[in-house]
């Protein structure tokens, strides 16, 4: 693991059950290249589009943040061309894969993957900042301690326009509860990894939020029990 105690973020989450074969991370490596490959990210990304259609501001960079193997930009950023995608990833190592997918996709709207660590009080974003109309973020905060998740949400707070959004996806409890028995078994195995990894609870996530100048827009309900989650500037028309 790394630093901050999380590896990309994104794909962890194949649900327990998937994790029994493979590569505990939920990644399998590619042969021809440094490029890794989720499953779960084939699973969930015509849902998450569906989704990203509807709300995504008409222009601008999308920072994803915790991009992991990198298959959501190279399959996103093409379908938006009048947007960048800024691919990021704690690990140095996936930067690398995040880029060779990126080249895959044959457009030229991605940037080049950036280290980026949710924690830090400052994120190395300066040359998209002025741009800037929306964060991604997938299935993260609950594969990393939740201070990653208030640094986020901290960063979201501060950069995001006022039309800007803040995506999260991903299974959250409610009430305090898993809303399908896999997410309570995946919420085990997490915590078996890391005490500090674990599924959040939806109130808590919206009143971090709340704190940090943003409020929840739209819930959407995603297969498996998943939730999107469409986080605005308090005040904003959106």
């Amino acid at each position: 693991m790394t630093a901050a105690g999380f590896r990309g973020g994104i794909h962890v989450k194949d649900h327990c059950d998937k994790m029994k074969s493979g590569d505990e991370s939920g990644f399998e490596s590619l042969a021809d290249d440094k490029r890794l490959n989720a499953p779960a990210a084939a699973r969930n990304r015509e849902p998450i589009l569906a989704v990203l259609r509807t709300v995504l501001p008409p222009a601008g960079t999308v920072l994803e943040i915790a991009s992991g193997s990198g298959q959501h930009g190279a399959w996103f950023a093409p379908e938006f061309p009048q947007h960048r995608w800024a691919p990021s990833d704690i690990s140095p190592d996936a930067l690398a894969g995040i880029d060779a997918w990126a080249r895959d996709a044959g457009g030229d709207n991605i940037l080049p993957a950036r280290l980026l660590d949710a924690t830090a009080e400052d994120w190395p974003v300066t040359d998209i900042a002025a741009d800037l109309s929306a964060m991604f973020s997938a299935n993260m905060i609950h594969i990393a301690p939740w201070a990653a998740g208030v640094g986020l949400l901290a960063a979201a707070g501060k950069l995001l326009p006022a039309h800007g959004i803040l995506f999260l996806y991903g299974p959250f409890l409610r009430n305090g509860e898993p809303a399908t028995e896999n997410d309570a078994q995946f919420d085990t195995f997490l915590k078996g990894r890391d005490p500090s990894w674990g599924l959040r609870d939806l109130d808590q996530v919206v009143d971090c939020a709340k704190s940090s100048g943003l409020a929840l827009s739209q819930r959407v309900d995603m297969p498996a029990g998943n939730l999107s989650l469409i986080f605005r500037p308090q005040g904003s028309p959106g």
